[in-house]
């Protein structure tokens, strides 16, 4: 029988006076860069030039961090984003709602793909694959700064967070860890059901296949977690859940789309002009 397992990992790799380099910030900042990298692979298999990649990029980041910061005070602290909006957009960045991520990246695809002329499902479809990473590397940059921690437990893999002052005292379910896992299965999955068909694809597969996986297992992972905000302690359900049930939903009417219309033909552009001139060569 093992014992428990003592986390205490410093959230700081380094400082130099009141300037630090956190570990969730260098965990963050990866899964843009390395999902650049997948996306700039998918774009080559499929024929695209990688140009389009630029302003995919920024439109990523934008639109995950205030969809992510706006998403946590309106779920989580409405009173202070009817007192100071501009909170919002104003660092520092703590706080940050995966669920509200969810819908700001979206909405920011949506009108990349109406600029671009390319079909929204195509797009969302292959970027499920690289958000999947970076939710691991999210959940892991919460594992190093002993936060969003889990209920005590007797299981020998509990994780005494000496970091973390306010549930310190006895050994908690790694909940991060648990997510981190969960998307790292997910990412391996979506890429490889990707490179089997690449452009043959149904749209909408992979995004089914996404909001059923996170925000199904968001559901049940909660059940092992501590609340975030005091008025949790009063629900059946916990804020996580609430908002995972119809995003799991959603999940279910794009996998059903996917599969009605998987003979139908798989168009990347939506205007054959456009889709000429994007193609490479």
């Amino acid at each position: 029988m093992f014992g428990y397992i003592i986390w205490d990992v410093n959230p700081e790799i380094f400082s130099i006076g009141s300037f630090s380099i956190r570990w969730y910030g260098l965990l963050f900042a990866s899964g843009f860069l390395v999902g650049q990298r997948i996306m700039s692979h998918i774009f080559r298999k499929e024929g695209l030039k990688e140009t389009l990649l630029d302003s995919l990029l920024l439109t990523m980041v934008i639109t995950t961090v205030i969809g992510a910061r706006f998403g946590h005070f309106l779920f989580y602290e409405p009173e202070v984003l009817l007192k100071n909006p501009l909170q919002v957009i104003t660092p520092p960045f703590a706080g940050l709602a995966s669920h509200g991520a969810a819908i700001g990246i979206l909405l920011g695809l949506f009108i990349y793909s109406r600029s671009k002329k390319i079909n929204f499902l195509w797009v969302v479809d292959r970027i499920v694959i690289t958000v999947a990473l970076a939710g691991c590397f999210i959940r892991m940059g919460n594992l190093m700064n002993s936060e969003i921690v889990g209920k005590v437990t007797t299981m020998p893999w509990g994780f005494v967070f000496t970091h973390n002052f306010e549930f310190t005292q006895y050994p908690r379910h790694p909940a991060q860890l648990y997510e981190a896992i969960a998307c790292l299965v997910l990412c391996l999955l979506l890429f490889w059901i990707w490179n089997k068909r690449k452009a043959q694809t149904p749209q909408g597969l992979l995004l089914g296949i996404f909001l059923i996986w996170v925000f199904g297992l968001r559901f049940v992972i909660e059940f092992f977690k501590e609340n975030q905000v005091a008025f949790e302690n009063e629900l059946t359900f916990n804020m996580g859940q609430i908002l995972s049930v119809p995003a799991v939903l959603l999940g279910v009417f794009f996998l059903v789309y996917a599969l009605k219309n998987k003979d139908k033909e798989q168009k990347i552009f939506t205007d054959a002009s456009v889709e000429e001139a994007n193609r490479i060569g």
